[in-house]
């Protein structure tokens, strides 16, 4: 099976990171060949992909009209792994876990902005369900600038017995949610071995989900609108969990 990345920096980011085998680089025909993409012809040549200019009503369609920044990229489906794998990552590396449970997530915006901050945290891996929700299509690639492709994503049969499987391995299992039982953050010890459950778009978390958890965390609100896109209140989820974690991995910028 293949499919078509498209966009400069989900392609150049999928190069750099190498792990999906890659059939071909489609560059639209005119287009400017700097910055990003003058990256990923040098690395594709480096890699021994070949490149082909193609008119850009090509690429139009190969990316299904979306924003391609003249460029496309047939590669080898995604790699997803196994939670066992994921988790002995995070012991070869000596950190506890801290992981992202998306229960049922249906818009790649939304998938791919939370694994773009998912990685940006230093999150060790994203499980998903196999059925009902969205996994790491093209567009969620696109949606995340790449990101996903350095990233350890696993896929379940059913999110549940995956947060049980979890639980076995004393992993804190915190669903984001809203309601008078719900903590505030600042009421919760987020440094520990971690799994943010989020639920999706509209609905929320399902009840055996919620069940499920260990907890649940409120994002406090003053405003008029009662409530956040998943993508954003995910994102300050993901930022409060990593501050109380002493933000390990990261390095001021030097002046």
């Amino acid at each position: 099976m293949a499919e078509y990345l498209y966009g400069r920096w989900p392609v150049l980011e999928s190069l750099r990171a190498g792990r999906r085998t890659f059939q071909q680089l489609l560059v639209a025909e005119g287009a400017d060949e700097k910055g990003a993409l003058e990256s990923a012809l040098a690395l594709a040549q480096e890699r021994g992909v070949s490149v082909r200019y193609v008119p850009r009503r090509v690429v139009d369609d190969l990316a299904r009209n979306a924003n391609h920044q003249g460029v496309a990229m047939r590669a080898g489906d995604y790699p997803y792994v196994g939670l066992d794998a994921m988790l002995r990552a995070c012991q070869e590396r000596g950190e506890p876990p801290f992981l992202l449970m998306l229960d049922l997530l249906k818009d790649p915006q939304n998938v791919g902005a939370l694994l773009r901050v998912a990685d940006s945290v230093g999150v060790h891996g994203v499980v998903l369900q196999e059925r009902r929700g969205v996994g790491v299509t093209p567009a969620v690639v696109s949606a995340s600038s790449g990101a996903v492709e350095h990233m350890s994503v696993a896929v379940v049969t059913n999110l549940v017995t995956a947060m049980r499987r979890l639980k076995e391995e004393n992993v804190w299992l915190v669903g984001l949610d809203i309601g008078p039982d719900a903590l505030t953050p600042d009421r919760v010890d987020l440094n520990r071995p971690l799994a943010l459950v989020l639920g999706s778009e509209g609905e929320g978390l399902r009840r055996l989900v919620r069940d499920t958890c260990d907890l649940r965390v409120t994002l406090p609100m003053r405003g008029h609108v009662q409530s956040l896109n998943v993508a954003t209140a995910g994102a300050v989820a993901l930022y409060i969990a990593w501050q109380a974690r002493g933000w390990p991995g990261w390095r001021p910028p030097e002046a």
